[in-house]
């Protein structure tokens, strides 16, 4: 497919894509400021706070990757009753993100608060608690993602960041019901039980996440992530893999052939939060009926753009469209 194509899908189809993402809803909050002495108290750097901000991290990162690009989102998953979620939710609705699937759990709502001073992170404070959720609860989250495909959706997106919403059984679940409605799923993987993502039409893993499944580590080069991507497929049954791959860019692996996009030259200050968006623009491509290997190489450009961006960022439709020019 020619660039063209794609810009034309961009400019003026999005609006039109339905995509559920679905897992590990988190806040990511951040202290910026200088670093101006060692503290007297003990021996760490005091920093002088400047600037703070609050953006959406995790599953609700992608939920804002395609909201910027114009989709019509929905998200589910779990959150706490804290000042952290009404931080969610006030910026769910100021984006126009459908957040009717979040559940309210007695767990705090998982967040990750930042201090930067200068350009260098100096300290990371997590609030959560990531032991699996099962039971009623769980089943509440079944009932989003039945919900949703009875609305009609294009895409479902299962975003697991390890912190308890992507359990064996739910994942399973639902790769199952999306099956039975011929929704694709796409998989951003975490840790190293892949079986509960089996039969999905495809999971998107750094190299680092690929080779926690694979007998022996592989190098990054090209033939040696093609042949740790069709072992995992076959093992898995997933359909298509689109690996991540840092400076050497993405592999997109499929049954009969592969595709190795180089990596656009561009001068990387943070990689945080440019897996949300190869998953977001990949699983829109998918939702708009672009080609597999078009969304792919339409998801490596977006990544460009991010991981240029300090802190976790979500590209948006009209930076997309610069880099498709």
């Amino acid at each position: 497919m020619e660039k063209q194509a794609l810009y034309d899908f961009v400019a003026g189809r999005t609006a039109d894509c339905r995509i559920l993402v679905v897992g590990d809803v988190m806040l990511d909050k951040y202290y910026y400021g200088e670093v101006t002495r060692i503290s007297p108290e003990a021996p760490v750097p005091i920093t002088h706070v400047t600037s703070a901000k609050e953006t959406l991290g995790g599953a609700a990162n992608v939920a804002h990757n395609l909201a910027r690009l114009g989709c019509q989102i929905a998200i589910a998953g779990f959150v706490g009753d804290d000042f952290h979620c009404q931080s969610l939710l006030d910026q769910f609705t100021a984006r126009g993100i459908d957040y009717k699937g979040l559940i309210h759990t007695d767990r705090p709502t998982t967040t990750k608060l930042r201090v930067i001073g200068g350009h260098q992170q100096m300290m990371r404070l997590d609030f959560e608690e990531a032991e699996p959720i099962e039971g009623p609860f769980a089943e509440r989250l079944l009932n989003v993602v039945r919900q949703k495909l009875g609305e009609g959706i294009d895409a479902v997106i299962l975003s697991d960041y390890g912190k308890g919403a992507c359990t064996p059984a739910t994942c399973q679940r639902i790769i199952e019901l999306c099956r039975g409605q011929n929704v694709p799923v796409v998989i951003d993987p975490k840790g190293s039980d892949w079986e509960k993502y089996a039969g999905a039409d495809c999971i998107t893993p750094n190299l680092k996440e690929l080779n926690e499944i694979l007998p022996a580590p592989i190098k990054n080069e090209d033939e040696a992530v093609e042949k740790a991507a069709r072992y995992a497929m076959r093992k898995y049954r997933i359909r298509t893999m689109a690996a991540t791959r840092s400076e050497k860019g993405l592999s997109f692996v499929q049954d009969k052939e592969a595709e190795h996009i180089p990596t656009r030259a561009q001068e990387v200050f943070d990689v945080s939060g440019a897996g949300d968006t190869v998953i977001a623009v990949l699983a829109l491509g998918l939702a708009g009926g672009i080609d597999a290997v078009a969304s792919a190489y339409m998801a490596n450009l977006a990544a460009s753009v991010v991981v240029a961006k300090l802190g976790t960022y979500a590209i948006s439709r009209e930076e997309l469209l610069d880099v498709l020019k």
